[in-house]
C-alpha cells in the first residue's frame, strides 16, 4: 500500500496510542521499474495474521507517515514492496543508498475478512495492491480470480494466483478499474470481493457494489490507497520544498519544522 491520503505526522507528535518500532533497512532490491523491495529488521513488530495488513513508515529526516502493505513478516524480518515514482520523498530515499538506514515502523493493521460462507474470491487492484494480492493468493484456499492493472511486467509476482487478467493502465496517474469491475461476469453463489487502488476509482466501485450489485457490506472490501494527481487537494503550504531546501542548507529537522510552521503562519 502506498497512500497520500493519510495526514502528515511529525515523528515526535505521533499518537502515543500507536505502537512504534525502531527498524533498520537490511536490503533494497528492484523488482520492476516501478516496484522496489525493502527488507527491514523490525524487532518486536508482530503480524496480525491478516493477509492485507499494512504498517506505517517514517523515513529518516521526513515528516510524514507513509503506509505500505506488508509483503511478509516473519520473526523480525519485514518485507515491503514499495511503489516508486519519478519523484517524491519516499521515492528519493528508497531509491538512494538507504541500506543501513534506521526508520520507524508503526504497528500492523489489516482488513481482509471473507465471510465463512464465501465460496469464491475476486481480487482487483493496481500496482499498489500487488503486495496484498500476492499475499492473499498465497494464503487462501478459495477459488480466486485476479484483475491486475500494472505498468510493468510482473510475470511470476503472483505465482500462487491461478487465474490472472493483466491490464495496462492508461497512464501512471490514471486507472480504469471501475470500468473493468462493472464488466466482470460474477460467479454464482456467495463470495468475497477485495479491491484496492486509486481513490476515485474505489468510490465509483463502492457505489456499483452497493447500488447495482446490492452486496452486503460483509461481502466486499474496497480501499483507496492513493489519489490521482488531478484529484489531490493542494495544501496551504507544501512541506516538500521546505524540507528539500532545509536539507540542502544543512538545517536540523527542528529548524526545518520551525520554517514550515512559520510559512503556515503558525
Amino acid at each position: 500500500m502506498l497512500t497520500g491520503e493519510r495526514s502528515r505526522t511529525r515523528l515526535g507528535a505521533m499518537s502515543t496510542r500507536a505502537e512504534r518500532y525502531d527498524a533498520q533497512v537490511l536490503s533494497r532490491v528492484p523488482i520492476s521499474p516501478h516496484l522496489l523491495r525493502l527488507t527491514l529488521s523490525a524487532p518486536g513488530l508482530e503480524s496480525t495474521g491478516i493477509a492485507d495488513e499494512w504498517v506505517g513508515l517514517v523515513a529518516p529526516g521526513q515528516f510524514q507517515v507513509r503506509y505500505y502493505t506488508v509483503r511478509s513478516l516473519r520473526a523480525d524480518r519485514l518485507v515491503l514492496d514499495v511503489v516508486v515514482h519519478a519523484e517524491g520523498l519516499v521515492t528519493d530515499w528508497a531509491t538512494g543508498d538507504c541500506e543501513g538506514d534506521r526508520v520507524v515502523i508503526t504497528g500492523a493493521q489489516g482488513s481482509f475478512d471473507p465471510p465463512t460462507e464465501a465460496s469464491w474470491l475476486m481480487l482487483v487492484g493496481d500496482l499498489t495492491a500487488m503486495p496484498a494480492i500476492a499475499r492473499i493468493t498465497e494464503t487462501t484456499d478459495l477459488p480466486t480470480r485476479v484483475w491486475a492493472e500494472v505498468p510493468d511486467d510482473l510475470t511470476g509476482y503472483l505465482a500462487d494466483a491461478r487465474e490472472v487478467t493483466w491490464l495496462s493502465p492508461p497512464s501512471a496517474d490514471q486507472s480504469r478499474l471501475a470500468e473493468v469491475v462493472e464488466g466482470i461476469d460474477w460467479p454464482a453463489g456467495d463470495g468475497y470481493f477485495w479491491m484496492a487502488g486509486e481513490s476515485a476509482q474505489m468510490r465509483a466501485i463502492r457505489k456499483h457494489l452497493m447500488r447495482d450489485r446490492r452486496l452486503p457490506s460483509t461481502s466486499y472490501d474496497v480501499m483507496g490507497y492513493w489519489r490521482a494527481v488531478a484529484a489531490r487537494q493542494p495544501r496551504t503550504v507544501d512541506p516538500e520544498p521546505i524540507w528539500r531546501a532545509g536539507k540542502a542548507a544543512g538545517h536540523t529537522d527542528e529548524q526545518i519544522w520551525a520554517a514550515y510552521d512559520e510559512a503556515r503562519g503558525g
